[in-house]
């Protein structure tokens, strides 16, 4: 009896698998933060399926060294191409999409996967804006808007902004807000962040209906509570209290993979096609915090986004 208890508690920490036999050869995909955790796994889905993915990250080393397990996992090492992107740095973001679009005629999927989690203080991008705001959010407004002509050319776009379930504790994603460091919280500027990532896909879907665009969707996903090396700048990274932990976060919390599976529904299933503006956590539909829903901040948040990004503080 309590050996099927223990079974089902697992069962349902790892939530809703995708097991979709989809064949995604020809299909060109994006993924950032790939280098560890959920990004790395959902490149590994996205390759096993026949996609060609770019794998965005930030540290060359440990890029190549999740390349070579990639490969060793029965990925195909021909469809997997590592690029150096930093989204703490807008010129870097502009430079790899330059070569991008010289190089690929369309793009498929863009997961806008990769974060930073409770630094210790306050600090500024050489662009002007508060880190985890720019690595987890602006970066990947700027990646998503450089490459809409790309999305709309392969005809069936998708964009998936990986945000989490504590987007419903964020306050605020206002300009005066976000940027200000008397307003840091190590924490909370984590959930402005991806709060801001829901808002992201409602305003993106937004201007799409009234264009009439129908070529690109863009949701976006709670991956499930994960140990991943995004807790790296809290206490649960430092001994002794990763050795002690390690067991427990091991049975309560989901592996990579299993965080992945979201992902990858919303990257590649069937049954989300035409569907956008929309927040999901195990490969369903979600619902999302009052102020994601809130339209005229949606379009604020854009608009803000978009001075940012193109007209820097810097």
């Amino acid at each position: 009896m309590r050996g099927e208890c223990l079974y089902q508690f697992r069962k349902y920490i790892k939530g809703a698998q995708f097991n979709e036999v989809i064949d995604a050869h020809g299909k060109v995909a994006i993924v950032t933060g790939a280098s560890s955790g959920i990004g790395k796994q959902v490149a590994r889905g996205l390759n096993l399926r026949g996609a060609k993915v770019y794998m965005l990250c930030r540290n060359r080393e440990k890029a190549l060294r999740a390349l070579e397990d990639l490969v060793e996992s029965g990925c195909d090492r021909s469809r997997l191409l590592f690029a150096h992107v930093d989204l703490a740095l807008f010129a870097s973001i502009r430079a790899f999409v330059d070569t991008f679009i010289k190089d690929e005629a369309h793009l498929d999927i863009l997961v806008n996967n990769a974060g930073v989690m409770a630094l210790p203080s306050f600090q500024k991008t050489i662009d002007g804006y508060e880190m985890t705001f720019q690595c987890n959010y602006l970066g990947h407004f700027l990646l998503s808007e450089l490459l809409m002509d790309s999305l709309r050319a392969s005809g069936h776009g998708r964009i998936v902004n990986v945000s989490s379930l504590m987007h419903h504790s964020a306050d605020s994603v206002a300009e005066d807000v976000v940027n200000n460091p008397y307003r840091y919280s190590r924490f909370q500027t984590y959930n402005r962040s991806k709060l801001a990532n829901v808002m992201h896909v409602r305003a993106l879907t937004a201007q799409w209906r009234e264009l009439g665009e129908n070529r690109i969707t863009a949701n976006a996903c709670h991956p499930g509570a994960v140990h991943t090396n995004i807790l790296q700048y809290t206490v649960f990274s430092r001994q002794p209290f990763r050795t002690l932990l390690k067991p427990i976060f091991a049975f309560f919390f989901k592996t990579d993979q299993d965080g992945a599976q979201t992902p990858l529904f919303l990257a590649l299933s069937a049954h989300v096609d035409g569907v956008s503006g929309e927040y999901f956590s195990d490969c369903a539909k979600a619902e999302m915090s009052r102020l994601a829903k809130d339209d005229q901040q949606c379009k604020l948040l854009y608009e803000y986004s978009r001075k940012a990004v193109f007209q820097p503080a810097n």
